[in-house]
């Protein structure tokens, strides 16, 4: 089998490896600026990269131009940035996977949450930025604040907070014509959670449910230290999660693959769909799937891609992990002193400073990821240093 796989980022290491221990064919396809990264060049069978930044229109012409001498199977979207494009040279090439109208649904915050109200799945109020009565309507009836979101962008990057319609006005005047590229969905409250699965022929076939300390917007645009941990195992809120990110994944139409889906829980217990994606969780997500269930989701991914529906998920631990990650304030801090046995993985990059923990309890994961954010913020923390970026 040959794999097209297509990175706009730095990651999926474990995949391009596993793939190729399977005996697939891997072409990487890349950005000049990521050429320098250190691929698993000896897993791959070529690499190619085109100028930063090219249109569409240039990588559907350049992949055609690769295709004359070579067998595409399979096109791999690595990252967010990727699923729209990876769609567009399936359509163009004629290759199974998810097609343009599917991928949308999981990179489009518009088109997922218009497709989740049309099928009864909870989102919070929201409204298309296209309409100015439509918009004035919505204000009216929906009390602030609201979020006004980019309709492509990953995880909380380019959300604003708004609370007046004369804040919302003056933010959309600066946006111009790019305005219509964005929604504007009610603030709710609450706890975020996300759920991680493996899907195999519109069934989930593994998920694991997890918990957000600190939301993921508040992290991104606020500073502090971001950690999620696994829900106990078997709880109300649990199973709640496990039965709506399977019904979302069925009605947006993901077949095969990987998935990543946020929810907020009100403080009334009623749960709403936030974001779906195609891809595996950023963050150290897969470390601490692996830490608490054995199984990575990079590699179980490869193994889905190759083996489609004869794809079988391994045994699997059932077991508590938690990670924690924060901007540092040294490019390689000392983590030295967080010596538990618990701790499973260290993280690598610069200026970052992260743990993930792993235990067979679920109250002894919650006491060190407590512990630990308190050191973290005490001794390493460092807010928008100017060497470093948030991890993608």
């Amino acid at each position: 089998m040959n794999l097209l796989v297509l990175a706009n980022y730095f990651k999926g290491e474990r995949f391009l490896e596993q793939a190729h221990r399977r005996g697939a064919q891997v072409y990487l396809f890349t950005q000049a600026k990521l050429l320098t990264k250190p691929w698993p060049r000896q897993a791959l069978a070529d690499l190619f990269a085109q100028p930063d930044d090219s249109p569409l229109q240039h990588t559907l012409h350049t992949v055609a131009f690769l295709a004359r001498t070579r067998v595409f199977d399979r096109v791999v979207a690595l990252d967010d940035y990727d699923v729209e494009t990876a769609a567009a040279v399936r359509e163009h090439l004629r290759i199974p996977g998810m097609g343009d109208t599917t991928a949308r649904y999981f990179r489009d915050k518009l088109a997922m949450r218009t497709r989740a109200r049309e099928t009864g799945i909870p989102v919070p109020p929201f409204v298309r930025v296209l309409n100015d009565a439509e918009l004035s309507e919505f204000m009216a009836s929906v009390p602030p604040p609201w979020m006004l979101k980019p309709r492509s962008e990953a995880s909380a990057a380019g959300i604003v907070k708004v609370h007046t319609p004369e804040e919302l006005r003056r933010t959309l005047d600066r946006l111009g014509d790019r305005q219509s590229y964005f929604l504007l969905e009610k603030y709710l409250p609450g706890d975020v959670y996300h759920v991680d699965s493996i899907v195999q022929d519109r069934q989930v076939l593994f998920a694991e449910v997890h918990r957000c300390g600190t939301p993921p917007f508040d992290v991104a645009h606020g500073g502090g230290i971001y950690t999620s941990r696994t829900v106990e195992r078997g709880s109300e809120v649990d199973a709640g999660l496990r039965a709506l990110n399977a019904r979302i994944l069925d009605q947006l139409g993901l077949v095969r693959g990987v998935a990543h889906v946020e929810f907020i829980r009100n403080p009334e217990g009623q749960l709403y769909m936030l974001e779906t994606s195609a891809r595996v969780g950023g963050a150290h997500t897969a470390d601490m799937v692996e830490a608490a269930t054995g199984l990575n989701l990079w590699e179980q991914w490869a193994n889905l891609e190759i083996d489609g529906s004869a794809y079988r998920l391994p045994p699997r631990r059932t077991e508590y992990a938690g990670l924690l990650m924060t901007l540092a304030r040294e490019e390689r801090p000392d983590l030295s002193g967080f010596d538990d046995p618990e701790i499973a993985y260290r993280a690598a990059e610069p200026f970052h400073a992260g743990l993930v923990v792993r235990s067979p309890s679920h109250a002894r994961v919650a006491a060190l990821l407590g512990d630990y954010a308190r050191r973290l913020a005490r001794d390493h923390q460092a807010v928008l240093p100017a060497q470093a970026k948030p991890a993608h």
